[in-house]
């Protein structure tokens, strides 16, 4: 063949090797692209093909599509995390007067319940402190609204610190299955403990100190034996919160710090690690859950002050503390028996305290 005639053959072929590179969502928009569907250069084509017709269809809406996703975040800061104190800032500004209403502050006690709380149990809550234990039962009676752009981002951080994604997902779907909740939608598994459970996953995952603990929890509840539920089991302690914050169980230690949301969050973060050391360390199954979070509530509304000591040792110590305290291993030093979980109301041994309490 002479260079005569491979000249139209080596034009048409650069044609096509212009389009390596293009995105296949741009070569639409291709002046070349455009010139080969329309009767430039003199060209038509003599029979249209059903493949051809096809194509041409799958070309015109190449444009208008989009990854099914479900329900989709924001674009406002897309990709970004959220901190707790944004979030908790966030309900500070809205206007949830319809929701405070629900709330009742504390338990109604009547009769001989009553004279024996006054005369026996935990003090009451500083009135300064009212306001912010109102907030915190308010959020616990918000739900989940997947068109607020804040709660979308709570999901989305608490998503990606747990399971170490980098990328958005979904507000529905079957990944949240994987992170505990029940089904596709997180809302439906929040009753009881609102929107303040998730800020409290949020609180765990967004903490530098609580994030290898949660991360730890995360693991042991895809045990291949002792797997359990985690998002659920969490909202599970964040129900014990309310009720302990509710019963003034926490009202001396709120006294003392003068606060109220950082004592809950603690207070909730420590009922979950004493969760997972019964968990690990007695071999308790999916089974077991309705017993567990039983005695736990019984335990952490006697002895809130013990398990926040237990969290504060947690958090403050070293690997072979916090392995000891999840029940990862037995801890062989001088000081573990200051460290289990073993008997946490117990008093001291050098203690004159009263009887056992459990």
């Amino acid at each position: 063949m002479s260079a005569g005639h491979a000249l139209p053959y080596e034009k048409d072929n650069s044609v096509f090797l212009a389009f390596r590179g293009i995105p296949i969502s741009e070569l639409k928009n291709h002046s070349i692209l455009q010139a080969l569907t329309t009767e430039a250069n003199g060209w038509e084509p003599g029979v249209v093909s059903t493949e051809v017709l096809r194509a041409q269809e799958e070309w015109e809406t190449v444009d208008s599509v989009l990854p099914e996703t479900g329900n989709h975040t924001s674009s406002e800061q897309p990709g970004k995390l959220i901190s707790f104190s944004e979030a908790l800032q966030h309900f500070q500004t809205l206007d949830l007067s319809s929701f405070k209403k629900r709330i009742q502050p504390t338990i109604r006690r009547t009769g001989l319940a009553a004279l024996r709380h006054r005369l026996f149990g935990p003090p009451k809550l500083h009135q300064g402190l009212h306001e912010e234990r109102n907030l915190v039962l308010t959020i616990a009676q918000c739900g989940l609204d997947s068109q607020d752009p804040v709660h979308g981002r709570v999901l989305q951080t608490i998503y990606k610190k747990l399971t170490g994604s980098k990328f958005d997902c979904a507000l529905h779907g079957d990944h949240w299955e994987d992170l505990g909740f029940q089904g596709a939608n997180p809302a439906t598994d929040l009753r009881g403990a609102g929107f303040l459970a998730l800020l409290h996953l949020l609180y765990l995952v967004m903490d530098s100190k609580t994030l290898p603990m949660a991360q730890e929890i995360f693991r042991l509840s895809h045990h291949h034996i002792q797997q359990f539920p985690f998002c659920l089991m969490s909202v599970n302690i964040t129900r014990i919160a309310i009720q302990a914050l509710r019963e003034d169980c926490l009202s001396r230690e709120c006294n003392r710090q003068q606060k109220v949301v950082p004592v809950v969050n603690s207070f909730y973060a420590a009922t979950f690690l004493r969760l997972a050391h019964v968990w690990r360390t007695q071999q308790k199954t999916i089974s077991d859950s309705g017993f567990v979070l039983k005695d736990l509530e019984v335990l952490a509304k006697k002895c809130p002050r013990r398990l926040l000591k237990t969290l504060e040792v947690y958090l403050t110590g070293g690997a072979s503390v916090q392995a000891s305290l999840l029940g990862a291993q037995k801890l062989h030093t001088t000081h573990a028996k200051d460290l289990t979980f073993t008997g946490v109301c117990d008093p001291p041994a050098h203690s004159s305290e009263g009887t056992r309490l459990i």
